[in-house]
């Protein structure tokens, strides 16, 4: 039990006080991987449906494998459905990754909307409530992205995917950053010396 102990103690935490730079850098990292999804939206969501329909395609081969070592087990066979529905509309992504950005285009739009009306529907419930304007603000905004997007459909479709996926980047990475030298300040307004440990 003592060694135990004396391990974890040992062992030293992650802080901020030295490893911002890495997070900073990260942080960097992503956002400038964001700034260039935001100029080149349409490679960006050219490159999400592909990526999607990769990994559509591998998780229908995952699946018929698993549905073939278990051929004994009741679900073996919802695992070879599940495995062909996957591989299939992996394919099909692959092969028309145009046509399949814009239904990913209908199915952001239908995400925005129903995120809009749920996001004003609780702002109505939270009558009196702090934080309600915010969150009505957030539920008009979303109404009105689907309803631009929804309008100029499919124009839209060839970037929208990829600006939005790009914005999203970028704040990550500026969060990241800012988590980093908020983390550098606290370490600088710490004491230095934290007095000499005893033997």
């Amino acid at each position: 039990m003592s060694s135990t102990a004396t391990v974890d103690e040992s062992t030293p935490e992650y802080s901020l006080k030295h490893g911002w730079r890495t997070l900073a850098i990260a942080g960097g990292v992503i956002g400038l991987i964001g700034i260039l999804a935001i100029a080149l939206p349409v490679v960006t969501g050219l490159s999400v449906t592909v990526a999607l329909g990769a990994l559509l395609v591998l998780s229908g081969l995952v699946h018929g494998a698993h549905s073939i070592t278990t051929r004994g087990w009741k679900g073996s066979m919802w695992q070879l459905v599940v495995g062909v529905v996957s591989l299939a509309a992996g394919l099909f992504v692959l092969a028309n990754p145009v046509v399949a950005l814009a239904s990913l285009t209908i199915l952001l739009v239908a995400y925005l909307f129903v995120d809009g009306i749920a996001e004003l529907w609780m702002g109505v419930r939270m009558a009196g409530e702090p934080g309600r304007r915010t969150i009505v603000a957030s539920g008009v905004l979303s109404l009105v992205l689907a309803a631009m997007l929804w309008t100029g459909f499919p124009a839209d479709a060839a970037w929208a995917i990829g600006l939005i996926v790009g914005v999203s980047l970028l704040i990550t990475g500026i969060s990241m950053a800012a988590v980093a030298f908020a983390g550098r300040g606290d370490a600088e307004t710490a004491p230095s010396a934290t007095g000499p440990r005893g033997a």
